[in-house]
Formats: C-alpha cells, structure tokens, sequence
C-alpha cells in the first residue's frame, strides 16, 4: 500500500507540475521528487520482501495492510508539510514578506 500511495501521489504532483505553471512557480517540481523518490524506495522494499516471501508477498495480513496503509499516508502527508515548509520559506510570491511588513508597518 505505501507504493500505491507514493506512485499515486507522485503522479498526481506530476499531472499538476506538467500543467498548471503557477504551480511550477510555487515549487510543486520538489514536490513530486519527494513523491517519486519515496515511490522509488518502495519499489526497492518491495522487490527485497517478494525475494524473501515469493508467494506469501501477494497475500498480506489485513493488519499488515492497514499498517502500510497509514504509512504511506503519513508520508504522503509529510512530503505536504516538507512542501509547504519550502514554499514559506523560499516565498516565490512574495505574500509572507508582505504580511510580515503589513503587521510590522500597520
């Protein structure tokens, strides 16, 4: 499940990055190599567990299954707060400068 969210998530960032350039403005490109580099490490996680399992890879535990499923979840949701982390830093429109010089000003 963490490689279906990751690839879905990556592909979704992507979709967004490749068609919408405001969202290249704010840094959305980051955004899907976080995704895809977490897709491509549990790919390698994945492959490494079907050399050890074989069969029993394709039949998971329902516990192991929604174990993996609030894992990949939780890293789709940091890859978000690392994101957005970025965005308020770098500020690539400039609006927190300007909120910070409106309350210091006004």
């Amino acid at each position: 499940m963490t490689l279906l969210l990751t690839c879905f998530a990556a592909i979704v960032a992507t979709v967004i990055w490749y068609t919408n350039e405001k969202a290249r403005q704010l840094k959305i490109g980051t955004l899907c190599l976080m995704y895809w580099g977490a897709s491509l490490m549990w790919l390698v996680d994945a492959v490494a567990e079907y050399l050890e399992l074989r069969a029993e890879f394709f039949t998971p535990a329902a516990e192991d299954m929604l174990n993996d499923s609030y894992l990949g979840l939780s890293v789709v949701a940091l890859g978000l707060v690392i994101w957005l982390a970025i965005v308020l830093v770098k500020d690539p429109k400039g609006t927190v400068h300007a909120a910070i010089l409106k309350k210091h000003n006004g």
